[in-house]
């Protein structure tokens, strides 16, 4: 049986007549922040349901934390911390209060809770609010509470789905830093999301997921070196059609979203050159990031 924290192989499901996930496959390693990296809609929270057992899988087979999925899911779920998209928090009880409660959840002795409960509110930075109603908390530290919750067991694992939809930079940022916090205590995290830089900076692996279907899987870097190189030039104004036209005779890759049309090459000062001459146009070089990733392999961009 597979030592791996999640191995997928060979996983379908359907709702009625649509396919949600597509014959997938995967592999999550002790200690990594495995990322499933896809615009909303892709499959993403079915695969998180279906590592917790809630969803039975049409085809294939799951193992989590050495545990068949779901035949036993409720022996793995033991060692499972979970971060839904959307915070589940009981408003009308204090931050101590939720944490005690699930603790709870979890068959924990009241003195195990209580011994628990200061570093998680360190933790989330929410020691001063530790008899504040969820109500009075803001959404920066709702979403704190929610992941300091999923820690009450010292889970080996943890299930992330979205954590950080709906928040500001700053509250997103404060996030990251605890998340990564975890990792160099060697939790496991598979997360969820669609957020390019949240993949970038807290993932050691990625598999980008487009309709249930792994189209890419890597490292974030490695799959922007493979994918695209090192720089992209963005050209803004005219007829990206056209001007998609005029270069090809310089060799660019080129894809087009929109009004924009976006160049992928070794030598873009090159590219440059035609380009001069058409005026009204705004050209930008950048560095190259796991959008550029996306829709080089789909056409399309991840926030569509």
């Amino acid at each position: 049986m597979s030592t791996a924290p999640i191995t997928f192989t060979g996983v379908r499901k359907s709702y009625g007549n649509k396919l949600v996930v597509n014959d997938l496959s995967f592999c999550v390693k002790s200690g990594e922040c495995f990322g499933l990296l896809g615009p909303n809609g892709a499959g993403k929270s079915t695969i998180a349901r279906m590592v917790l057992g809630m969803a039975m899988p049409d085809a294939g087979t799951i193992t989590v934390l050495g545990e068949p999925v779901p035949i036993r899911a409720r022996r793995a779920r033991a060692r499972i911390g979970v971060v839904p998209q959307f915070d589940n928090l009981e408003p009308g009880f204090t931050v101590r209060e939720n944490l005690m409660i699930f603790g709870r959840y979890f068959g924990m002795s009241t003195d195990e809770i209580e011994a628990a409960i200061p570093s998680l509110l360190e933790f989330a930075h929410l020691e001063t609010k530790a008899q504040a109603r969820v109500t009075e908390l803001s959404g920066g530290m709702k979403r704190s509470l929610t992941i300091a919750r999923a820690l009450i067991n010292d889970p080996q694992l943890l299930v992330m789905d979205e954590p950080t939809t709906g928040l500001d930079p700053h509250a997103r940022h404060l996030i990251w830093e605890r998340l990564r916090s975890l990792l160099t205590k060697g939790k496991t995290i598979l997360l969820t999301t669609h957020f390019m830089e949240e993949a970038e900076r807290l993932c050691d692996q990625l598999c980008v997921i487009e309709n249930g279907r792994k189209i890419a899987e890597g490292t974030p870097q490695g799959l922007i070196q493979k994918q695209i190189g090192t720089e992209v030039l963005e050209v803004y104004g005219g007829k990206p059609h056209e001007l998609r036209s005029l270069l090809a005779p310089y060799g660019p890759r080129t894809e087009v979203s929109g009004e924009t049309l976006f160049c992928y090459a070794s030598d873009l000062e090159q590219i440059r050159v035609p380009l001069l001459a058409h005026s009204g146009l705004r050209v930008l070089q950048r560095p190259a990031n796991l959008e550029d990733v996306f829709l080089r392999l789909t056409g399309r961009e991840i926030r569509d």
